[in-house]
């Protein structure tokens, strides 16, 4: 087929790149997790940043002998996330992966309806639902926090209707949902093959620039030291006298342990790790520093903001992950805006296999 031989030659000119097809589309994450030399990256708005040390830039030529591959967009959440992992099911198993996670997900109480609606993949839920990935019960268990966003129904009614007999569960609904799934598998290869269209189309109209791949020495405690001096600069001048500073609402530690408690995205998350353990994955969590200064402002105390990490570890614990192939990584570089923070962890780590150590990071 012309168009996978096309996906897969210009795999390296794409991979560095952030578009939407890529991100809601299966093409090009498929053909990236079939390909040793790519690390997928799936994370959220840290991805677009214009900055030149953030990772698909920085690794665009694999100087330590991989490429990453950015997949995802502002609003893409632990719930998109798995729909997309699970999606690409058997591709993914004991492939190397790096998600990126933003602390602020988990003290709101839950993602909007309009940022899940405008990450939604169609192609993604359905091959989800249908697919041989997972087994019913986490299928059902993912259903029913799908079915809590209806709009992303109506692009398909035998989607809702096989995610509806998921949630109930019962012994004719299990009939049910297995009687659809020949039906389900015949939208999916319609969707499969608009997506070939589609990524046909995006390769023959894009610039044709050649990916120039090439190891090289990379100094890492020189860009590390780089990292904490523009970010050491960066609180001078937010911290710098007479100038205005908006001051963050005074909230307290009572409220943001509340809200710690009761953010949906734990749910969300927990999903996401059951998934991956399904498909026997080897993901990098990579979590968000928080903005010290601004819940300094709002009254939220180190200590009590030390809960998030403390229910993060736990949480990775609670799967065995962190004593196998899954290992939580938190920046302990100053904050200094959420897409280089994240860059700096994702390249420091990935510096292990130019270093030739042993990967603390990942083992």
């Amino acid at each position: 087929m012309v168009a996978v031989h096309l996906e897969h030659k210009r795999l390296h000119a794409v991979a560095p790149k952030t578009f939407q097809l890529k991100d809601q589309g299966l093409v090009f994450q498929r053909a990236a997790v079939r390909a040793p030399e790519v690390l997928p990256l799936y994370g959220s708005s840290e991805l677009l940043s214009p900055l030149a040390e953030k990772a698909g830039v920085f690794f665009r030529n694999a100087p330590t002998g991989f490429q990453v591959e950015p997949v995802g967009k502002v609003g893409t959440t632990p719930l998109i996330m798995l729909q997309e992992l699970a999606a690409l099911g058997p591709d993914l198993r004991g492939r190397k992966i790096g998600i990126s996670l933003s602390a602020v997900w988990f003290v709101a109480p839950d993602i909007t309806s309009y940022s899940y609606e405008g990450n939604f993949s169609l192609f993604a839920a359905s091959e989800l639902a249908f697919g041989n990935a997972l087994d019913f019960d986490l299928k059902r268990d993912i259903a029913s926090r799908m079915l809590q966003f209806p709009r992303t129904m109506k692009k398909s009614p035998l989607l809702e209707f096989a995610l509806r007999r998921l949630v109930s569960g019962g012994p004719l609904d299990r009939i049910i949902f297995y009687a659809l799934r020949p039906l389900g598998k015949v939208q999916n290869a319609i969707l499969d093959l608009q997506d070939h269209f589609e990524a046909l189309i995006y390769i023959l109209h894009e610039p044709k620039s050649r990916a120039s791949l090439h190891p090289q020495m990379i100094d890492w405690p020189s860009l590390i030291a780089k990292a904490s001096e523009t970010a050491n600069a960066s609180e001078k001048q937010n911290v710098a006298p007479g100038t205005d500073q908006h001051v963050a609402p005074r909230r307290g530690d009572a409220w943001f342990l509340e809200q710690l408690g009761k953010a949906r995205q734990w749910t969300d998350l927990e999903l996401l790790l059951r998934v991956l353990t399904k498909i026997q994955a080897r993901p990098l969590l990579l979590s968000m520093p928080m903005d010290g200064e601004f819940y300094d402002q709002m009254g939220i105390s180190r200590s009590v903001r030390e809960s998030y990490y403390t229910k993060m570890r736990a949480l990775a614990q609670r799967y065995n992950f962190e004593a196998g192939c899954f290992t939580i990584v938190f920046s302990m570089i100053s904050f200094m805006g959420v897409c280089r923070a994240v860059d700096w962890v994702s390249m420091f780590c990935s510096s292990n296999s130019q270093r030739g150590a042993a990967a603390c990071y990942w083992p």
